[in-house]
């Protein structure tokens, strides 16, 4: 048997296991299984390898795609330079770390920019955050990190004035706010100066359409959830456990 998985802190809200099961039946793969692994602490994960010797692969989300640097024996050039992993290979001895969240996002990203999507806001300073920093500096858009304990170079909601949000027409969403099942909570976003012209981009799929994502659309801005991205991410890590080149 063939194991792949999720781990994470709390995985309630997981689209993964449903999707790869889905695909391994689809596909015939009767060798194949996916479960979730709720882990307290990153500690646990040494824990979680020694009992299932048949992993071959996982995917890593919220909070420990950073954490989980640690245990990894190597990692491709783009975890080395953001500093987060949502994707391992495990071969034998080794786990070697990828980031599927930037091709994820940029796929998904791209063919929904304008030609004035030249300034971004950012919201949020975690795993995810840092793969769309990624994604910004080579697409040449420039950008802002908002924090709610911002440190030298981030910005505060607080800072949030309209003056910025006339020159920054995409604003990304990194943070868990919104997510299910605090469907209620959304970044205290300055939602009044919102135009046509803005972009809202979500990394949350469930729900579909979050508080902060329903905001702008009242006022016509574009949106954009994190289905499609991470559908995107989930087929590059199905790829990368199955394909000899990694």
């Amino acid at each position: 048997m063939k194991r792949y998985g999720l781990i994470g802190r709390t995985l309630t809200h997981s689209f993964s296991k449903d999707f790869f099961s889905k695909k391994f039946e689809k596909e015939g793969r009767t060798d194949c299984v996916y479960d979730n692994f709720e882990l307290l602490t990153i500690e646990e994960f040494p824990s979680l390898l020694g009992a299932h010797p048949d992993l071959q692969g996982l995917n890593v989300t919220i909070p420990y795609k950073e954490d989980v640097l640690q245990y990894l024996t190597d990692s491709n050039d783009v975890v080395r330079e953001i500093g987060a992993c949502n994707c391992i290979k495990i071969k034998g001895d080794e786990r070697i770390g990828f980031n599927t969240d930037v091709l994820g996002f940029r796929n998904s990203l791209v063919p929904r920019l304008r030609r004035y999507h030249r300034r971004a806001v950012i919201l949020g300073t975690g795993g995810a955050s840092k793969a769309i920093q990624y994604v910004l500096q080579r697409l040449g858009i420039e950008y802002v990190i908002v924090s709610r304990h911002k440190k030298i170079n981030e910005l505060g909601y607080e800072d949030l004035g309209e003056d910025l949000m006339a020159d920054h027409y995409l604003i990304i969403n990194t943070t868990p706010l919104g997510m299910y099942p605090n469907v209620e909570s959304d970044p205290p976003v300055p939602y009044e100066y919102l135009t046509h012209k803005h972009f809202l981009y979500d990394v949350i799929y469930n729900p579909l359409k979050t508080k902060f994502l329903a905001e702008g659309e009242k006022r016509g801005a574009q949106i954009c959830n994190g289905y499609e991205m991470l559908i995107e991410q989930a087929e590059e890590s199905w790829r990368i456990w199955n394909s000899p080149e990694f």
